[in-house]
């Protein structure tokens, strides 16, 4: 039995991994401000899993982070997930989005380090620190888009080129994160994140474009599509995730200081409109969605190749877009009444 600690784990990614490893009768301790719609019912969620221990605390104060720290004791494992998520939300407030993703980061490798711990530390980067790759060639294929040149999706060779200050404070964290390998020993793991989605994820307008979508449909709310709906992700269902995080964690002979790619890759896209029309087929009527201005640094395609974690970890996708659009879908028309309380 191991012991875990998890930032953000009253989060959507944070508390399906908590579930997973308690359910393994793992130890688990959660680190969360509860500031995010949703993860209250989370913790509650978590509750009827099994035990674990919460520490409330803001990522922003060392002192809180410190404390989480001491008090969750000799961990095996820190999965570091909270962050501040969204794109829109970093331009309107590029202050609070630096002091969350950036200095938070920061707070948190110190506060391990100074800990005089050893734990593996597993970080959620992001593909937008890639930026919007405009010299890469993109045509219109069957009414989405897709890159020209790169039919396995894009490495880890790709230069950083941060775009956005959500860009900017993630990639100035997974840079962070990947140093202090470098510098202090620390086993570190960074995973830049395509489009997650799954169970329990309370997706708004402007962050978890697919969970938003689902849920929009099924309660009858209009939705904005943000450029001309062409543009596609590699999506990546929260199962598949959390193996990711639990199989890089049992090969850190292999994984530590190491960056991946971690997303669904070439096999596993969909464009917004393909998402539409799958939820038109399943409702039998036709979506309530306008069309708005493209968004700062939303690229028109990313699709990321996995192959470096297949080959180095062994760990590759094992849901296809199809399968698990339609359990978020049956999951979300299951749990109504959850989603009608939040919006």
């Amino acid at each position: 039995m191991s012991r875990y600690l998890i930032t953000g784990g009253a989060g959507f990614i944070g508390c399906n991994l908590a579930a997973a490893l308690i359910g393994k009768g793992h130890e688990v301790v959660i680190f969360d401000n509860l500031s995010r719609k949703g993860t209250d019912m989370n913790v509650r969620w978590l509750r009827t899993r099994g035990r674990f221990t919460l520490i409330r605390g803001d990522l922003r104060n060392f002192n809180d982070v410190q404390n989480a720290v001491r008090r969750a004791g000799r961990v095996d494992t820190v999965a570091h997930l909270a962050a501040q998520v969204a794109v829109t939300t970093s331009v309107s407030n590029p202050r609070e989005d630096f002091d969350i993703n950036a200095l938070g980061t920061f707070n948190l490798l110190e506060a391990v380090r100074l800990s005089g711990g050893d734990p593996v530390i597993l970080f959620s980067s992001t593909n937008k620190v890639y930026g919007g790759m405009e010299d890469i060639a993109v045509v219109e294929r069957g009414g989405r888009y897709q890159y020209k040149d790169y039919p396995q999706g894009i490495s880890e060779d790709r230069l950083l080129d941060f775009h956005s200050p959500y860009g900017c404070s993630k990639g100035a964290a997974d840079q962070y994160v990947r140093d202090y390998s470098r510098i202090y020993g620390l086993r570190t793991v960074v995973f830049r994140q395509s489009c997650i989605y799954g169970y329990r994820q309370f997706g708004v307008e402007d962050q978890g474009w697919v969970a938003w979508f689902i849920i929009a449909s099924v309660l009858g709310r209009p939705v904005t599509v943000y450029g001309d709906g062409k543009q596609v992700r590699d999506l990546l269902f929260i199962d598949d995730l959390v193996n990711a995080f639990l199989t890089a964690e049992r090969k850190i002979g292999k994984t530590a200081g190491r960056v991946y790619n971690i997303g669904g890759g070439a096999g596993n896209q969909m464009s917004l409109l393909e998402l539409i029309s799958f939820l038109e087929q399943r409702l039998g009527r036709k979506l309530d969605y306008t069309f708005a201005d493209w968004r700062p640094g939303d690229q028109p395609v990313f699709v990321c190749d996995v192959s470096k974690a297949a080959r180095e970890f062994g760990w590759k996708p094992r849901t296809s877009v199809q399968q698990g659009a339609q359990k978020l879908f049956d999951w979300v028309v299951e749990n109504k009444k959850l989603f009608q309380k939040i919006f």
